[in-house]
């Protein structure tokens, strides 16, 4: 943002488009790397509980926040849940990053959750964006949502299944000439996985996401120069995607969103995402303290802003407000939740035990 053309760098950048793009090539990589380093029978144990915080909880916090944006913001009942749909999922690469930058090493079974969460709700928020972007334009009706829901899941998974264990075979069979080709390789089957299930309608995001599970679960040659090369390249493209972000967005224009946009950034936090999670969690056998250190390090990153991309392209009514209220929403969860989670957790007494 200070690069940009109302900061200090003065670069002019109104491009959604190419950031559009550049985010949604570096989520390939970011989800990829997500895959690679999940270790199935660690994560196991909260796979129910993760499916349900992608799913039940991100349909609850659309709904709790497009109403609330309904009558705070003035839009239209689907304008209010599309911005729902667009803030509805965490983001693996801010939840992360944050924990590692500020050391906190939270419990297996917490850890497990929101790595497993944060990989597989950011599907469910852009097929939720994508199908309320085609009721506004009058492609479909509502009721061909859920069609497309099952659709694009069942595809998306059996692509990646389907791909992950071919690569796999082909992996532990071939002999490439360099050491330095076997990530080249894994990078072809990333790209590979999700451009083949967007071709058919599937959700390119789940593919890739369980491809890497699926390798990073296997026996494979080189495996750990595999996995730190695209740990490597996955922190590469959070650096691109947050900085094309940072210049498309104009601060001068969130100034006029700020006040709404606080307290509905603030209705997000604070109601929509731990009413979600009680919901998602209520079978669960998660502690109340469990349940809301997931609530508070549920954090809001890149993932919605490049979805907010979308109504912009679209051209939607309102598109501009929804993408301004969207990244004021995402830099208020990183400064409020981000700078907070160590001593939340502290407090909460969900770290590891040394």
């Amino acid at each position: 943002m200070l690069a940009g053309s109302d900061g200090f760098g003065g670069i002019y950048f109104d491009d959604p488009a190419m950031a559009q793009s550049l985010g949604t090539i570096a989520l390939i990589f970011i989800l990829f790397s997500g895959g690679l380093e999940t270790v199935w029978h660690e994560v196991r144990p909260v796979f129910k509980s993760a499916l349900a915080l992608s799913t039940i909880s991100v349909i609850i916090t659309m709904a709790l926040v497009g109403a609330f944006a309904r009558y705070a913001l003035g839009l239209t009942w689907t304008e209010g849940m599309l911005l729902g749909a667009i803030v509805s999922s965490t983001d693996a690469a801010a939840v992360f990053s944050v924990l590692v930058e500020q050391k906190v090493r939270l419990s297996a079974r917490v850890k497990h959750l929101l790595e497993l969460e944060s990989g597989t709700n950011d599907p469910m928020a852009a097929f939720l964006t994508m199908g309320l972007i085609g009721v506004i334009e009058q492609r479909f009706a509502p009721g061909h949502l859920l069609w497309q829901f099952v659709q694009q899941t069942v595809l998306g998974i059996s692509i990646g299944l389907g791909t992950g264990f071919l690569a796999t075979r082909i992996l532990r069979r071939i002999r490439l000439g360099s050491d330095g080709l076997y990530p080249v390789a894994t990078t072809a089957i990333a790209v590979f996985a999700y451009s083949l299930a967007e071709a058919i309608h599937g959700s390119g995001f789940l593919s890739v996401y369980v491809v890497g599970i699926v390798l990073g679960n296997s026996v494979l040659p080189l495996k750990r120069t595999i996995a730190l090369f695209h740990d490597g390249l996955a922190w590469l493209m959070q650096l691109i995607m947050f900085i094309s972000l940072g210049l498309l967005v104009f601060p001068r224009r969130l100034l006029t969103v700020a006040p709404k946009a606080t307290f509905l950034a603030l209705f997000l936090i604070i109601i929509a995402r731990p009413v979600s999670v009680a919901i998602a969690l209520a079978r669960s056998r998660f502690s109340l303290k469990e349940k809301a250190a997931i609530c508070w390090i549920g954090l809001r990153g890149a993932v919605p802003i490049i979805l907010a991309t979308y109504p912009l392209l679209a051209r939607i009514p309102q598109a501009n407000l929804i993408f301004d209220i969207v990244f004021f929403i995402v830099l208020t969860s990183v400064l409020i939740q981000g700078t907070t989670i160590p001593y939340i957790a502290k407090w909460l007494s969900v770290e590891e035990r040394s």
